[in-house]
């Protein structure tokens, strides 16, 4: 007879807890992607999980060899990565941080089911507010810091890159920037160490013919921070572009590529800032965070990033934790 072994971790398993929008899109990317042999899924609806994952293990003729299945809590046990995107949906004109008691009652019942797995593997936050969610999964797990990652801003990134991409007609994949702080509305683009390909943005920019370096800089950060709501405005939900962020936090895991990511974590004094979770660069690998990655802000950026981070202990001091 098979039996389970409690403190072994099958790195080729994953959990999602949460199969809306972006719980599923998410597993789909994920179905492609050949990262997972095992993905369990988990919702309080059990029919909406298992409807998804009939619908997505159809394509699995189309892409390598998997289980995707409506799961329990049980399947944490042996799993490598756990990753949470259930919560209330964000409204049209809603903000992410209005989303802040809804999602903490709700991580009030999915935290203690994964503590009392012994979980060992790590534990990535989708939810938002993400930031604020990652601090209160840090929390009420007790599992080391660094095995607790947010998405943080690696979606807001790639569209800052995608933005700066399209106004210079070039790579994406060639602009080297970063959107730090919170993920939401008091987010900094950290323009002062953006380069595409070594070369300093505005250099690059007079390069390109493009010399109103302020007002476009500005209107691109601008655009970014309201991709979201505009995307909200016009289909009710966001999960495509948020699906491939999760995709490739799951690579630098699984890959152990010790990729830096704007992902949020724990600061403990980083640019004078404790007590919360924030979006900066890390390296990422199979042991979750490896390191924070200290970047060059000048000082208006600073400002804005430890104003981000005040917001957010604001809120968090505020929530019923």
């Amino acid at each position: 007879m098979e039996t389970k072994c409690l403190n072994c971790i099958n790195f080729r398993k994953a959990v999602m807890i949460g199969c809306g929008f972006v719980g599923s899109a998410t597993v789909f990317c994920l179905m492609q992607s050949g990262l997972f042999s095992e993905i369990a899924m988990v919702d309080t609806d059990n029919g909406r999980a298992e409807g998804e994952a009939l619908d997505i293990s159809h394509g699995v003729p189309f892409a390598k060899p998997m289980k995707i299945y409506a799961g329990s809590y049980d399947d944490v046990e042996d799993a490598s990565i756990v990753i949470i995107t259930a919560g209330a949906n964000q409204k049209t004109g809603e903000t992410r941080l209005d989303l802040v008691n809804r999602n903490i009652e709700i991580f009030k019942t999915i935290i203690p089911e994964i503590k009392k797995r012994n979980f060992k593997g790590i534990l990535l936050i989708v939810s938002n507010p993400v930031d604020i969610l990652t601090a209160v999964s840090v929390k009420l797990s007790g599992l080391p810091a660094h095995r607790v990652i947010g998405s943080g801003t690696v979606l807001d990134t790639a569209r800052l890159k995608y933005s700066i991409g399209e106004q210079l007609n070039v790579d994406s994949r060639s602009v080297h920037a970063f959107i730090i702080g919170e993920h939401g509305d008091s987010e900094i683009a950290a323009y002062s160490s953006a380069n595409i390909s070594g070369i300093p943005l505005n250099k690059f920019c007079e390069m390109r013919g493009h010399y109103n370096h302020e007002e476009t800089t500005s209107e691109i950060a601008e655009k970014v921070k309201n991709s979201a709501y505009e995307i909200i405005s016009r289909k009710k939900a966001t999960y495509y572009g948020i699906a491939m962020s999760v995709k490739r936090i799951c690579e630098a895991i699984v890959r152990d590529e010790k990729s830096i990511l704007p992902v949020s974590s724990m600061m403990y004094g980083e640019y004078g800032i404790s007590d919360i979770s924030l979006s900066m660069p890390a390296i990422v690998g199979k042991n979750g965070i490896e390191t924070k990655v200290p970047i060059q802000l000048n000082d208006e950026e600073m400002l804005k990033l430890q104003q981000s981070a005040k917001q957010l202990q604001d809120v968090l001091k505020s929530a019923d934790i």
